[in-house]
């Protein structure tokens, strides 16, 4: 972790930048952002909107109405994470909470899990089993509201994505691809392989906290019956 060093800065706009660390997926240097962008966040720096940490680098957005809005903001905003980065590779808190979400793996909720089974060359109720024995962790969110990226996968489970998206991916659906595994947080067009599918609501805007699930989190999936699914479905 100490040798998280940026690669670069990526402008988004002319009111946004992107710090890169890494350009593949490295689970040291995202628990590094994620701790980097609590840091900046917390010192609330008048020209920064926002903090936003991604897989391997940061995105910080601008206030361009500030009166501290810096002239060259690219450069400042390098500034700013190299200053924050000595503070946040210090820093013994944890950014993240301890999730568990009820997963349903019946048939009628794995859309494509008998596709999986076959790549994998393992029975469907080892691929059930397999996910749910897994611990993750939230890399990032991103592609919509509420929609975490969570590494972790077993290695065994890491099937391409579906050759053809679907329109509409029931919200709820558990699915993997690669090294990761997301949650479908309402529906939405997706090409991840569904294997199971939460009862719980990930994604709400009138909740104080819309997502359920944040950057960090450490996550851990229990297997229900669809009985047990449709009895805390109806809770929510």
């Amino acid at each position: 972790m100490a040798k998280a060093r940026p690669l670069g800065v990526i402008p988004l706009g002319d009111s946004a930048a992107y710090v890169e660390f890494s350009t593949t997926i490295d689970l040291e240097v995202n628990s590094v952002v994620q701790r980097l962008a609590l840091v900046i966040l917390k010192r609330k720096v008048p020209w920064i909107r926002d903090v936003v940490p991604a897989l391997g680098g940061v995105a910080l957005h601008f206030d361009t109405d500030s009166a501290e809005f810096p002239q060259q903001p690219l450069d400042a905003a390098l500034e700013l994470v190299n200053d924050s980065l000595k503070q946040s590779l210090a820093a013994k808190e944890d950014p993240g909470r301890e999730v568990e979400l009820p997963v349903c793996y019946e048939p009628e909720f794995a859309l494509d899990i008998d596709e999986v089974a076959k790549k994998a060359k393992l029975s469907t109720e080892e691929v059930a089993s397999r996910h749910a024995a897994g611990e993750y962790r939230v890399l990032m969110m991103g592609f919509a509201p509420g929609h975490a990226y969570m590494g972790g996968l077993d290695p065994q489970l890491a099937v391409r994505r579906r050759a053809s998206p679907r329109a509409i991916v029931p919200a709820g659906s558990v699915a993997i691809a690669n090294e990761q595994t997301v949650v479908y947080p309402y529906a939405i067009s997706g090409g991840w392989n569904v294997i199971g599918r939460t009862p719980m609501v990930l994604f709400d805007a009138t909740r104080p906290r819309p997502s359920l699930l944040w950057p960090g989190d450490r996550v851990r999936f229990r297997a229900i019956t669809r009985a047990q699914f449709v009895e805390l479905a109806a809770k929510q």
